[in-house]
């Protein structure tokens, strides 16, 4: 069975296949409010993952923790999201999955907003823990209703679109950030920014009247005995892929995410930039963020899963031992600098949500993406806590190296999964 693709509105003619814009008009109506559900979902996603490390210094002045207890507040998130992620992913496969994106979305939602009422270092630990449970969930589930509306020649570019949201949402985030803790005490504003994550809940909204699951991927979901299986993509014909798929979630989230979670400290701790100051130097890496999903989704297609990934694991590698390794002072070039890091470590992830899809077929879809995108994470997240532990030695900056190696990781992975550009879903 092919790839769900919602009929032209007029019977016989075919949407345009040609143009910039060839991806959005061959979703169809429905498949294009799927996409906006995702995007919004994704964009949130990320706001609400930002709310961290953009607090991260009044936090950890608030509590009086060390790096290493304030690195850990990172990688609880990115641990549970694990678990988060593999239920999303097997609910998405029994449920739906419409049913399943609006569960993640209320559930990060909510422990967010609890985040900001915590009393003391311990609560703030297990809200965001519980955070991570929807967190962990929402991009694999996103992701793959898209995905199954989108058509085999435009399905990069249509999923780096998704991806291209993550770089929204953390552009909002900064720009709340300024202004929350330009105009409150440090102390209140951390409290207020986990507030502001009340935000997805106008999406569920959207998402619950607007947006359904492709049907034909619904009814071959629904016609399989082993639907949402966890031991289906364990058993030998998808055990390979299923164990090299997670090593490369591992190494390109392993560096992404030392990245994400300690860019910010490392701009106001060894940098001294103020609020403002950091939030116009991410300004920039964001910017290229953003360029960077779109150009990795249009790059996928036209180089193919593997070669895309490889080639922005390698650069991202490069860029982030050069931008931490800027002498002092050389403040111009470290703001130069974030575009191209930017740019990079987000178009490797264009290709993900493209790449794990067709790795999997129909019934087992989310189980298989939400495992290895998720356990991936999970293990990629000590990279953060590690960081965290070495930068009261080595600074935020030197520890910082440690997330070149998990691009090194992605790229040895890639050797034993097989190139997808242009299969159909099945």
């Amino acid at each position: 069975m092919s790839t769900t693709r919602t009929p032209p509105s007029t019977p016989g003619e075919l949407p345009d296949d040609s143009g910039a814009f060839a991806w959005l008009r061959a979703l169809g109506p429905r498949g294009r409010r799927a996409f906006g559900g995702a995007f919004g979902g994704y964009a949130l996603d990320s706001y609400d993952f930002f709310t961290l490390p953009l607090s991260m210094v009044a936090i950890a002045a608030y509590f009086g923790l060390d790096s290493g207890r304030t690195g850990l507040l990172a990688t609880v998130t990115l641990v549970v999201s694990a678990l988060g992620g593999v239920l999303a992913g097997i609910l998405a496969d029994r449920i739906g999955r419409v049913r399943a994106l609006m569960l993640t979305v209320i559930t990060y939602a909510v422990f967010t907003v609890l985040c900001g009422f915590a009393p003391n270092y311990e609560t703030l630990l297990v809200f965001r823990a519980l955070q991570g449970l929807g967190f962990g969930g929402e991009w694999a589930v996103g992701a793959i209703l898209v995905a199954e509306y989108a058509s085999a020649k435009h399905r990069g570019r249509t999923l780096g679109g998704v991806q291209s949201a993550w770089a929204a949402g953390w552009a909002l985030a900064v720009v709340v950030y300024t202004l929350v803790f330009h105009f409150l005490d440090p102390d209140t504003a951390w409290r207020v920014m986990f507030w502001t994550g009340a935000l997805p809940a106008l999406l569920v909204v959207y998402i619950r009247r607007h947006v359904e699951d492709a049907p034909r991927a619904a009814r071959a979901r629904d016609e399989s005995a082993e639907r949402g299986s966890l031991t289906a993509i364990l058993r030998p014909g998808l055990l390979r892929t299923t164990l090299f798929a997670t090593l490369l979630s591992t190494g390109v989230q392993g560096g992404y995410y030392t990245l994400a979670s300690w860019i910010p400290a490392h701009l106001a701790t060894d940098r001294g930039l103020t609020v403002v100051g950091t939030g116009g130097y991410l300004a920039f890496l964001i910017s290229g963020a953003f360029i960077g999903y779109l150009t990795g989704g249009y790059l996928t297609d036209r180089l193919g899963r593997k070669r895309n990934i490889a080639l922005f694991a390698v650069l991202s590698a490069v860029c982030v031992v050069a931008y931490t390794n800027i002498p002092a002072g050389a403040d111009t070039l470290v703001l130069v600098l974030g575009f191209p890091l930017g740019f990079c470590m987000s178009a490797v992830f264009s290709g993900f949500g493209s790449f794990l899809s067709e790795l999997y077929p129909t019934a087992v879809r989310g189980t298989g993406q939400g495992f290895t995108y998720n356990t991936g994470r999970a293990v990629g997240a000590f990279f953060p806590a590690l960081v965290g532990f070495l930068a009261d030695s080595w600074g935020v900056g030197g520890a910082l190296v440690f997330g070149a190696a998990g691009y090194g990781i992605a790229v040895l992975a890639l050797l034993g999964l097989p190139e997808t550009r242009g299969r159909e879903l099945v």
